[in-house]
């Protein structure tokens, strides 16, 4: 199919997020618009949440998610907040129920303009994360970097919330760390045969959290929500913390915190803002794009 969509771009506490509008179509944003998009300093970003036509009753939308080299990523939190707030604006309405590869997501927007989403129920078991050895508690796997007797990382919390996480505990700030470097390793180690999304998690108190992530098909990122999820589910699992959390995300540009809560259903809630920053046409084949004039250009 020919044509130009609309698209936004948002962010998700810094996670750079375009919201790609393709209801109505039976095509896809494709690698190739992926990769030009990203390559564009004004467009690049972390993900593209695909809106399209939903595809089970009872769903607002199918959601499909591209990573900045064209991959398919399963989940992103931080994304699904920015659907829900262009969603909400258009529509106003509150509440949302997304379709994704990764399962049903309910979300909702609160009067303070947060937004919680629903990220379903975490997963432990090897085979399903997945990784390539079999280990009976996930919760802590051989793995690690550096010299065998003074490891820089080591001993990873290893989930899935709809995507493979992998979370190191460090007992500094991640920042101080050279994610950069490590990085690409780690989401490329033979442990993950699907990659992971690398966190770094620093217990600050016994309900709070610092965190940094390298993303699985992103790279060094300002935020990841479903990373957040993990890191607070692994917290709670191990025993560092409750089952409520906040979330410092200290690549983040703003400093206001993510909630993430392991709920007694076995549901992982976050909450969490999102931002509109500008809007535009795109060619979902291609990746061609113009933004909208501004009002303020408009009113001149």
């Amino acid at each position: 199919m020919a044509g130009q969509v609309e698209f936004a771009r948002m962010n998700g506490l810094g996670n750079k997020i375009l919201v790609v509008d393709m209801r109505g179509r039976s095509d896809k944003v494709t690698p190739e618009a992926a990769i030009a998009l990203n390559a564009d300093p004004a467009t690049q970003f972390d993900q593209i949440m695909a809106i399209h036509d939903p595809k089970a009753q009872g769903t607002d939308a199918w959601i499909d998610i591209l990573n900045c080299d064209g991959t398919k990523a399963q989940a992103c939190g931080n994304g699904t907040r920015c659907v829900v707030q262009a969603l909400a604006a258009e529509t106003g309405r509150k509440t949302f129920t997304f379709q994704t590869v990764a399962g049903i997501l309910n979300a909702q927007e609160h009067e303070d303009g947060t937004i919680s989403v629903d990220m379903g129920k975490p997963v432990f078991q090897w085979d399903k994360i997945p990784l390539s050895e079999e280990f009976f508690d996930t919760s802590r796997i051989e793995l690690q970097i550096g010299p065998i007797d003074a490891p820089i990382l080591h001993s990873p919390s290893a989930m899935s919330m709809g995507n493979p996480h992998a979370v190191f505990w460090v007992d500094k700030d991640p920042m101080t760390f050279d994610l950069e470097r490590f990085g690409p390793m780690l989401e490329n180690h033979p442990m993950f045969p699907e990659k992971a999304n690398i966190t770094l998690a620093q217990v600050t108190s016994d309900s709070s959290l610092r965190t940094r992530t390298w993303e699985r098909g992103a790279g060094l990122t300002l935020a990841c929500g479903s990373a957040a999820c993990a890191a607070g589910v692994s917290a709670a699992r191990t025993g560092r913390t409750g089952r409520r959390v906040t979330i410092d995300v200290a690549s983040a540009p703003t400093r206001q915190p993510l909630v993430i809560e392991w709920r007694e259903n076995d549901h992982v809630v976050m909450t969490g803002p999102a931002e509109w920053e500008w809007s535009g046409q795109v060619d979902p084949l291609t990746g061609v794009f113009s933004r909208d004039a501004e009002p303020e250009a408009q009113a001149n």
